[in-house]
């Protein structure tokens, strides 16, 4: 099954699922959240399937969000009475982060470049996570005069407070070493290597018992508590933010390739 956006690729009782937009460095288009949706839905009811593999075409895991959709919004405010599209446009990116936490079968995310923002948050939910040497990951929405709303409840719980506050509030980046320091990720392989290791992992996790893994899942979630359910305040907050001057002076710099309006002058 494929899209445009979105590739689905079935082998046995493995699924491999692409993010696909080269072009964009696999930036979280409306479609491919739409796509990573479905897929997770119609895998939870399926007991044939043991591991997903979520992954980005060449060149990149993912961009994070795609701001294409918003470009007309940016520094716009509302109208009196106005309800805000913006709101369940960034809530559905959040319902897609609940859903792949709770798959049933093993998530593995293999990251070869890099996973920024909405990626680094794709990359919070998986069971393993392999990432080349190369591969660099980051939350740059502060900088940019945005909250990394949807993303945060799932960097908190899978870093811990310490390590979310630094990635978060700092949008500090991460070469794939420190991110296995971090604890963001679990396996480092070679540039080039990703397609080589990934089989060889995956037949590893397999000798876990389907079944098991399933149930193994569910207490765990249980126990530790399921990420914060901050759906809708996250959209409000990331729309609001969206339309403020804050995200207008920042994506602005961002794209001259200049200093954001707060940041200190070089």
């Amino acid at each position: 099954m494929s899209g445009a956006a979105f590739l689905v690729e079935r082998a046995g009782d493995v699924e491999r699922w692409t993010l696909n937009d080269p072009a964009t460095r696999n930036a979280l288009s409306d479609a491919m959240v739409v796509g990573l949706y479905e897929a997770c839905l119609r895998a939870q009811q399926d007991s044939t399937l043991r591991v997903v593999i979520l992954t980005g075409a060449p060149g990149a895991f993912s961009a994070g969000g795609s701001l294409g959709n918003f470009a007309s919004a940016i520094g716009q405010p509302l109208q009196p009475g106005e309800d805000d599209p913006l709101i369940a446009l960034n809530r559905g990116f959040g319902d897609v982060l609940h859903a792949l936490c709770a798959l049933p079968q093993l998530l593995v995310c293999a990251v070869d470049g890099a996973a920024m923002g909405g990626g680094f948050g794709l990359v919070c939910c998986a069971d393993h996570v392999i990432a080349t040497e190369g591969s660099s990951f980051a939350t740059p929405e502060v900088t940019l005069g945005l909250p990394p709303a949807q993303i945060a409840p799932f960097v908190w719980q899978r870093l811990g407070d310490a390590a979310a506050r630094q990635c978060l509030l700092q949008g500090r980046a991460y070469r794939a070493a420190d991110a296995q320091a971090l604890g963001l990720v679990d396996e480092v392989v070679p540039d080039g290597a990703l397609a080589a290791a990934l089989p060889e992992r995956v037949q590893a996790m397999k000798r876990a018992a389907p079944g098991a893994v399933a149930s193994t899942k569910r207490l765990l979630q249980r126990l530790r508590g399921e990420a914060p359910d901050l759906r809708d305040e996250a959209a409000i907050a990331f729309a609001s933010a969206l339309r403020g001057p804050e995200a207008a002076g920042g994506l602005a710099a961002f794209a001259k390739k200049q200093p954001a309006p707060w940041a200190p002058k070089p």
